[in-house]
């Protein structure tokens, strides 16, 4: 479903983001405040403004569905999934754990995953059928025997509402109090990926901010579903799961309730 072409376009695409990102990391940049109250910074439409002149001159058939500057060519049936900066809030603040998504959807599933953390030059590549890399070197999960022994990791507990509430604590209650992690937003996926976080809950997610992370954790030999434990696709309703270590997932499933 992926060409080595199109591994090569997603790295340059990072290269492009990163190079526009990090010239403004911890300096000075305007931002402002979207309809839906969320950040957004002269990085964000920077980075995605770089990746979309990439994708318009090298791929024009293609689509692009990006967080900041929406849809181009909505029927293409592959589209490129873009996310300039997940996690705005920790580069506001001067944190190095947000990360650029790149995703290859195809008929609405997610192929090719990138997770590119521009500082600390990590990148995270994942292909559906290939193995998921660490900067060029296999990734890898980690098992986890018992959910009592799993790192849990969100963004922030304010992102759950109603019956979400207690589905995440049905889960939160289930793990060791002190191995529940707060804050990440993607970098947390590519730390399952690596076999350092064992599971990852969250919800109100849209496909830019999920599409890369699928082929990124299952190519590291982990899971990702909805919260009915279905795989993730175009149409999934942003309640998520990732797993390192999928003999896991029923138990994640039972906890919420």
């Amino acid at each position: 479903m992926t060409s080595n072409s199109d591994l090569a376009l997603a790295n340059a695409l990072a290269e492009a983001a990163g190079a526009a990102i990090r010239p403004l990391f911890r300096g000075e940049w305007s931002q402002e405040q979207k309809a839906d109250r969320s950040f957004v910074t002269e990085a964000d439409r920077a980075a995605e403004s770089a990746m979309r002149a990439i994708i318009e001159d090298q791929r024009p058939d293609d689509g692009i569905i990006g967080e900041e500057f929406g849809t181009r060519n909505e029927g293409a049936g592959r589209q490129w999934v873009l996310d300039p900066i997940d996690g705005t809030t920790s580069f506001i603040a001067g944190r190095p754990i947000f990360g650029t998504l790149i995703a290859l959807v195809q008929d609405g599933w997610p192929v090719l995953g990138v997770i590119d953390q521009p500082i600390a030059q990590e990148r995270w590549v994942g292909r559906i059928g290939e193995g998921t890399t660490f900067n060029g070197k296999p990734a890898q999960v980690a098992p986890c025997r018992e959910l009592s022994d799993a790192v849990l990791a969100t963004t922030t507990p304010h992102q759950f509402s109603g019956d979400d509430v207690d589905a995440f604590m049905g889960v939160a209650k289930s793990v060791a109090e002190r191995k529940i992690i707060y804050g990440g937003d993607c970098y947390n996926y590519a730390l399952v990926a690596s076999g350092h976080v064992d599971l990852v809950i969250e919800a109100g997610l849209k496909l830019y901010d999920y599409a890369a992370l699928v082929p990124v954790v299952e190519g590291a030999g982990g899971i990702m579903s909805d919260w009915q434990g279905n795989p993730l696709d175009a149409a999934s309703d942003g309640r998520v799961i990732a797993l390192g270590d999928p003999a896991r997932l029923e138990d994640v499933l039972e906890a919420m309730g």
